[in-house]
């Protein structure tokens, strides 16, 4: 967890939002350290977490975890955190073994055009519990959908359309009826005009996800190039409505990673440029 990008936002362990949906997305660099950010928050925040992980192993975030110190492990053990592993998942799909005793999550990959209901279906009955004592007696807060990453749909054959779908699906239950929260990352890898005129692209899915959001934080490298001590700029952009209008309020902030955590400044303010 970053205690910059917290102040940022105006958020902490004991005073989680509720209801928003938070986009991530990264244009040539990788935002996936935010999604790291938002997992350990949420687990401090004793909120019931469901990780749809479908990009890295349990063992990858449960690395990175402990570096921000949070355990992946213990959560798991007492109930608190859900884990969808997509790797091991598809493997069961596309190799099922003599008994079938996996999740039906990832049973789209056998027909894609289906659309994503099994993953909805997941996801809806792993948080439909949130929000009250389990069976070990822990109390846990709202609910919390992180979704790593949508963009990963797009290659095994599933069509924008479905994937906004499923998204607007876990808005609806998430954020809308249970009051919790969604994290969902998607990447677009090559320049923007260069996807435009397709309709089944990361970027038609960017536009789609970004007219959804309530907060988007977009990550891309720096239009000037390689810098040992930036790693790249993060746009942080507020859609709320008032008075019936829609209101949109960005900030633009450059970062640097390191093992341990991440660091937010102004543009033009790093030690590397005064």
């Amino acid at each position: 967890m970053y205690a910059e990008l917290n102040s940022i936002l105006n958020t902490c362990p004991d005073s989680v939002t509720q209801g928003e949906f938070i986009l991530v997305s990264d244009r040539r660099s990788d935002a996936s350290f935010l999604l790291h950010h938002f997992l350990s928050l949420y687990l401090r925040a004793r909120c019931k977490v469901c990780f749809v992980a479908l990009v890295q192993s349990f063992s990858h975030y449960s690395c990175i975890s402990q570096r921000l110190g949070v355990s992946l492990t213990q959560a798991k053990e007492r109930g608190q955190l859900i884990f969808l592993e997509g790797l091991t998942e598809s493997l069961s799909v596309l190799l099922p073994p003599e008994t079938d005793a996996g999740s039906r999550a990832m049973d789209f990959l056998r027909d894609p055009a289906v659309g994503l209901r099994s993953l909805y279906e997941f996801v809806r009955s792993s948080v439909s519990g949130a929000g009250g004592a389990d069976g070990a007696g822990e109390d846990w807060g709202p609910p919390v959908l992180l979704v790593d990453d949508l963009s990963v749909l797009l290659s095994l054959g599933v069509s924008v359309g479905a994937v906004l779908d499923f998204s607007h699906y876990c808005r609806a239950a998430v954020c809308s009826q249970l009051k919790g929260n969604a994290v969902m990352l998607t990447r677009c890898d090559g320049q923007e005009e260069a996807d435009e005129g397709d309709d089944e692209g990361p970027e038609r899915l960017l536009k789609g996800l970004t007219h959804q959001c309530s907060l988007a934080l977009h990550v891309q490298g720096l239009p000037t190039g390689f810098c040992r001590d930036i790693h790249g700029q993060l746009e942080v952009c507020w859609r709320r409505r008032r008075r019936d209008e829609p209101h949109t309020h960005r900030k633009l902030f450059q970062y640097k990673v390191n093992d341990k955590g991440a660091s937010f400044f102004a543009r033009g303010t790093s030690n590397a440029v005064l």
